[in-house]
């Protein structure tokens, strides 16, 4: 159909890409109809017109052929970009260089190589504007999909743009990608005779109805149609052209386009379907591309009754459209396309990937050498982040074995990578599957450990399996790989980390000893930092920068353990960029997201919150909280809530803090997960502490540890550290409080991490029993580099100082400090704490104007209720005899106490003595 009369309808369509193109604000574009409606026109149209325009203009398009092949799409679309690759910063070039096989870098995420194609792009537009274009986006990879989808959210006000064409009532992977979209229809009824009538202006009237009732606005129906119908004998309708039952348009075109293949003489038919299983391009207008294909000989015949065309570009035949291309495969025999899928098993013999894809559609009986090419494309595949791909040619392998032992072990390896990525119920079926005759593989019970995991948070079960397989294995043979052992161990470690158990950790470092000279010392790193930072953490600075100098080379889930250490010593913001700078992205929504990309997130989201970035951790957290539960990941989506918790409660946003922590604490507490309970105590301790109810925030804290100890293997022991002083001293439990601060300083605390330093010398500042000392740690407190990293924590500690400084009538020096601490907590949004901020600062210019404080700045209720606790009574006490709960007599007293310019109980017997008799007023 020529471009003039294909166009006929499309007015507005043509209007609205035109804008796109136009648009500064517009990056990316899907545009979605069904078969035949002209996507492919339209697209050939953008592209002429940004050509036009000063664009570059690059093509690709999707293949049924290579759906299953990593990147396969990406190829095609950054092929013409290479020479651009080589002016990428180091990081990004070994992410591509990965995707394309240029060098053995470890299997990047869908974020590392979506921010490495960004900046390519960025550089490749640097002096021409581009246009990406995408048809047959249904048929692109899913990796490539996810990476399209990462790139096309973030190109508004770039020089790039991406238009991805997409067949309507089929899931693709840019349904949830989040760009917007322009829907092509049929066209109306007008336009389609205007069609019908350039191409057939002799039809008979009885077939041009025929013709328009049938292709329902269809362009490629009004075009294909008519010479079947005409064909039909005088009196036949399309019940005997196609058959009755109301077959949809897509299989009556097949039927155009079958009849056509039926004709063509054998040796034609065998090229055209060699070129469909190959993914020859359906389209013509694309731009050379590096991947060898099949090239049909000798077929005029197909391009003279319509099956195919010339490309313009490279003279070689491609299908007229995708139709074709399925048609062909449809109607050969298995005989025939297994006979194909030989010789292109020898085209591709140099790629494994494709070598092994058509090895394997060729094959019958099990056959060890094509089950071993398998194998080897799987972990070619995975190098390259391609997860789902491994899997279906591991459990291809399986088939292919031509031994128990081989298919058990591939269906168990095929399992473990499912597992780990997050692909729960594939995981499941393979783990089933491979332990029908015999034992279980290692790798299918740390599948299952994973799935269990992941699913249901069972901690206990799979720590007992997992210790049983290492230490069977160290039995059975002591130079067992590490490919083998160490994924086990790391697992191990993972599940002994979520349980925070004593006994359980014990267990685990038994069976490390045993075992240490076989496994990798970055796992020993984690196991330090993992099971008791404050005992087993000297050193572990230097041991994460060693590690992080191989970090081309690092496997990303062991970036992502490292950066989890890194975070436990306080130093995760130095590695930001190793986690792929993903905390200037915004809302992340890759498509296919693995669990490691999840525990990313949550790396990110810890780091915000420790950098003040709280609407952005805020962001970052719903993100992993999205994905962790459309994946099945349970125990990721109550994680991802358990930080939400303590991020809200820091925000003042109490009851959500206390609705989160409900949610998590049920769920995680029966279950023994001791990480998540510390953290939904945490966020009970901070949510508490925001709105002034210190014994509740007293409970909370000793909870978790008790005051003048730091429990082993509780990771929350010592980051609730500053909590549990603030919340003591409040309750006048000056004794326990002095004793937590000094017992963090005989631990070494300030050793093991910038942050617990910080809080250290904070605490003793606070606690100090003379000005003298409490001036002395407050300096060190102030002047600690870290101060800037942890805003949050060092504006509490300025507030508590100039509490302390006003408390003792240091006015000028006291207005400052607080006039500090309360600023930074108005800009990070922490609303309690900001509040508590101004009325010292109130207090200050109140207790300068009038002094003694008048009996007006208590109500009667705040001076009931604290003259019951100068008399010594508890809140709960308290609340026994004025009828009001524990948590509202504490609320009472947060706002008495800087009214009466004191911090603690002790003092309250003394300020009350200055204010008027209660009986009097």
């Amino acid at each position: 159909m020529d471009r003039m009369h294909a166009l006929v309808g499309r007015e507005a369509e043509q209007q609205a890409l035109s804008a796109f193109i136009a648009s500064p604000e517009e990056g990316a574009l899907v545009l979605r109809g069904e078969t035949g409606v002209g996507k492919s026109v339209l697209l050939e149209h953008v592209a002429d017109l940004a050509s036009a325009t000063g664009h570059r203009v690059i093509r690709a398009a999707g293949a049924e052929a290579e759906a299953e092949l990593p990147f396969a799409g990406l190829h095609q679309l950054l092929y013409p970009l290479l020479p651009d690759m080589d002016r990428l910063d180091g990081v990004h070039r070994a992410v591509l260089g990965a995707v394309f096989g240029r060098c053995d870098g470890p299997a990047p995420s869908v974020m590392a190589v979506g921010l490495a194609v960004l900046d390519l792009l960025a550089l490749a537009a640097s002096a021409t504007p581009l246009l990406m274009v995408i048809d047959d986006g249904q048929w692109l990879d899913v990796t490539s999909t996810a990476v399209c989808g990462f790139v096309g959210r973030r190109l508004a006000d770039s020089k790039v743009k991406l238009l991805v064409g997409v067949r309507s009532g089929v899931p693709v992977g840019f349904d949830s990608a989040g760009l917007s979209e322009l829907h092509v229809p049929p066209l109306s009824r007008e336009a389609s005779q205007q069609v019908l009538d350039s191409h057939y202006p002799a039809l008979a009237p009885h077939i041009r109805v025929l013709v328009l009732d049938e292709a329902m606005g269809v362009p490629l129906a009004l075009v294909e149609l008519p010479p079947l119908l005409s064909s039909a004998p005088s009196g036949h309708g399309v019940e005997e052209a196609f058959g009755a039952g109301g077959v949809p348009l897509p299989r009556r075109l097949q039927h155009v386009y079958g009849a056509r293949v039926a004709a063509l003489t054998p040796a034609v038919r065998t090229e055209l379907l060699r070129g469909a299983l190959d993914g020859v391009s359906a389209r013509t207008g694309s731009s050379p591309v590096r991947a060898v294909r099949y090239r049909m000989l000798n077929a005029d015949e197909a391009a003279a009754c319509g099956l195919l065309d010339v490309d313009p570009y490279t003279g070689e035949f491609v299908f007229r459209h995708p139709l074709v291309r399925s048609t062909v495969v449809r109607m050969a025999t298995p005989n025939e396309r297994r006979a194909a899928h030989t010789v292109l098993a020898q085209l591709h013999r140099q790629d494994v990937e494709r070598h092994a894809t058509h090895l394997a559609a060729a094959a019958i009986d099990p056959n060890e050498q094509v089950a071993a090419a398998l194998e080897a494309a799987a972990a070619s595949a995975r190098r390259r982040g391609g997860e789902a791909a491994a899997v279906a040619w591991l459990t291809r392998a399986a088939e292919l074995s031509e031994n128990r032992e081989s298919r058990s072990r591939r269906l168990g390896d095929a399992a473990f990578i499912a597992g780990q990525a997050g692909l729960l119920e594939r995981a499941q079926h393979l783990v089933h599957s491979g332990t029908t005759h015999g034992v279980p593989s290692p790798a299918a019970v740390a599948a299952s450990a994973y799935v269990a995991l992941y699913e249901d948070g069972e901690v206990c079960s799979t720590h007992r399996q997992l210790l049983n397989v290492i230490e069977n294995i160290r039995d059975r043979a002591e130079g067992e790989p590490h490919d083998v052992l160490t994924p086990l161990v790391n697992l191990l470690l993972v599940i002994s980390q979520y349980a925070s158990n004593c006994a359980m950790w014990e267990r685990t470092h038994a069976v490390l000893a045993s075992v240490k000279h076989l496994i990798p010392s970055n796992s020993l790193v984690y196991q330090d930092a993992w099971s008791d930072v404050l005992r087993r953490g000297t050193g572990l600075h230097e041991r994460v920068e060693s590690a992080f100098v191989n970090f081309p080379q690092l496997d990303p889930w062991d970036v992502a353990r490292l950066c989890d250490v890194a975070y436990r010593v306080g130093a995760l913001g130095r590695y930001r960029s190793h986690l792929q700078r993903t905390m200037e992205r915004e809302r992340e929504r890759e498509v296919g997201a693995k669990a490691g990309d999840i525990s990313m997130l949550h790396l990110l989201l810890l780091d915000q919150m420790a950098a003040g970035q709280w609407e952005a951790a805020e962001q970052t957290g719903r993100r992993s909280l999205e994905l962790a539960t459309v994946r099945g990941l349970t125990l990721f989506a109550y994680q991802s809530r358990a930080y939400l918790a303590v991020l809200a409660a820091m925000r003042g946003r109490v009851e959500q803090a206390r609705e989160l922590q409900a949610m998590v604490d049920s769920w995680a507490a029966p279950r023994g997960i001791g990480l998540l309970t510390q953290l939904a105590d945490t966020a009970g301790t901070v949510a508490a502490l925001s709105e002034g109810d210190y014994e509740a925030a007293y409970l909370h804290a000793s909870g978790i540890t008790h005051p003048g100890t730091f429990e082993p293997y509780l990771h929350q022991a010592s980051g609730t550290l500053l909590d549990l002083v603030e919340a003591a001293l409040h309750t006048g439990r000056t004794e326990q409080a002095r004793r937590h601060a000094l017992a963090a300083q005989t631990a070494g605390l300030p050793d093991i991490s910038p942050r617990l330093a910080l809080l250290t010398y904070g605490v003793l500042s606070m606690t100090a029993t003379n000005d003298r000392e409490a001036a002395e740690m407050y300096a060190r407190a102030e002047a600690h580099p870290a101060g800037a990293n942890f805003p949050f924590e060092l504006a509490r500690i300025r507030l508590a100082h100039g509490i302390r400084l006003r408390h003792n009538h240091g006015r000028k020096a006291a207005r400052q400090l607080l006039a500090s601490a309360a600023t930074c907590f108005e800009q990070l949004g922490a609303t309690g704490w900001a509040e508590r901020a101004r009325t010292e600062l109130r207090t200050i210019d109140n207790s300068s104007r009038t002094s003694p404080i008048p009996l007006t700045s208590l109500t009667w209720q705040e001076r009931r209720i604290a003259d019951l606790a100068a008399s010594g009574l508890t809140n709960k006490e308290i609340g026994e005899r004025t009828h009001l709960s524990p948590r509202t007599v504490s609320s009472h007293l947060y706002r008495v106490f800087p009214k009466l310019g004191i911090t603690s109980r002790a003092a309250l017997r003394d300020a009350l003595g200055r204010l008027p008799d209660l009986a009097s007023a």
